[in-house]
């Protein structure tokens, strides 16, 4: 997995995904692009997006994901700032085969409001 562009907090993520497969499949592989704010708690969860992705040939394959952002309504004030997780995760068959991630600091984009962050956040802040 590439990440093909660095989004801000507020931009889509746009990903580009390489496997290879030793065996042909019939069935579609499903995929799930996952936002992690405060890990062990599976509420803290954003589910960006899914995609399935077959049958699949032997060989190499690679494609595109692209997501929205995570929904900043739904994060805590708390834990907005700081480090998250993107993580990609493959099942065949409902069953998870790999579950790879990145990690993300979000943080204010210019120096005042890092020194001196507003009381409120703001989406036009990101």
């Amino acid at each position: 997995m590439s990440v093909v562009t660095i989004p801000r907090f507020l931009d889509p993520y746009k990903l580009r995904v390489t496997f290879e497969c030793i065996s042909p499949l019939s069935d579609d592989l499903e995929w799930k692009l996952i936002y992690v704010y405060s890990p062990g708690k599976d509420e803290c969860e954003q589910e960006l997006d899914n995609c399935l992705v077959g049958p699949v040939p032997i060989g190499i394959t690679s494609f595109d994901f692209e997501s929205g952002a995570p929904d900043p309504t739904r994060i805590p004030d708390n834990d907005v700032l700081g480090v998250a997780a993107l993580i990609l995760t493959a099942s065949y068959k409902d069953q998870e085969f790999i579950r790879m991630g990145y990690y993300q600091n979000t943080e204010y984009d210019n120096e005042e409001m890092k020194e001196t962050p507003p009381a409120r956040r703001s989406s036009s802040c990101w």
